[in-house]
């Protein structure tokens, strides 16, 4: 895991089905699976190539009682998670879960912005790993916050992180498309949700080789495709998906 500070570092599916999920991105993204064997509960590390870059965990009973269902949480590093989450509270935020110590791992909690959209604070506390370069096929390329408020949310997460705005792409109807930096590098884009779309939330983008291949690699393994292939401002090609049990994820690739 990456020390690289005010950035994501590390992801995490929590589903119902962690064996038929594996199976799935393995054969989607063609990431290497292994159970982790630090103790807790069972937890598997998805690697690219040897580069561990995400996990997978059940998603807990009391979370589906609560109306939790499977998806996909990111995990920004911060130098002091507790720190950090007082001001999240402070800015209009929310804490979920911790802070806590994961033995071995780190401090973590779990937070929401003030619109509702959650996502994770993180101290590791193994080695520092080196940033992959970007459109590395196997690792998350990009990360999409659809807000009720875009501008609004921006400025927490420039507050919390001193995240900066990259590029403004204008939509038409759908309105702007916020990218915005982490030091000095864009790594994600903020816009306002569409109708349709019941709360804020945040997306997360693998990178892989080809975009059509990955696309059929969906379907034929039991995912669904939302909307793409196509071409975004820059040139990638995107898609979006759903896996077998539900939770949303998407694929980026700089060729179709």
């Amino acid at each position: 895991m990456s020390e690289s500070a005010n950035t994501f570092v590390w992801y995490q599916l929590m589903t119902t089905d962690t064996g038929g999920a594996e199976a799935f991105y393995r054969a989607v993204v063609g990431w290497e699976a292994q159970p982790w064997t630090g103790g807790g509960g069972p937890y598997t590390i998805l690697s690219a190539g040897d580069r561990p870059v995400a996990g997978i965990a059940p998603l807990a009973d009391e979370v589906r009682a609560q109306g939790g269902h499977p998806g996909w949480s990111g995990f920004v590093s911060v130098a002091d998670v507790d720190a950090v989450a007082e001001r999240v509270v402070a800015a209009g935020g929310g804490v979920r879960k911790g802070p806590e110590d994961l033995p071995e791992v780190g401090r973590f909690a779990v937070v929401t912005d003030p619109q509702g959209a959650f996502f994770v604070l993180f101290r590791p506390s193994g080695p520092a790993m080196p940033e992959v370069p970007a459109a590395t096929p196997g690792h998350f390329g990009w990360h999409e916050l659809f807000a009720t408020d875009w501008e609004a949310a921006f400025a927490f997460y420039a507050g919390l992180f001193s995240w900066t705005k990259d590029r403004a792409v204008d939509l038409g109807p759908m309105g702007t498309y916020q990218t915005f930096a982490a030091n000095g590098r864009a790594i994600g884009g903020m816009m306002n949700r569409p109708p349709g779309m019941p709360v804020s939330a945040w997306g997360y983008y693998v990178t892989v080789p080809e975009i059509d291949a990955a696309a059929a690699r969906v379907t034929e393994h039991g995912g669904k495709i939302l909307m793409g292939p196509h071409e975004v401002p820059g040139g990638s090609f995107i898609v979006q998906c759903m896996d077998p049990q539900g939770a949303f994820f998407s694929l980026v690739a700089a060729r179709r």
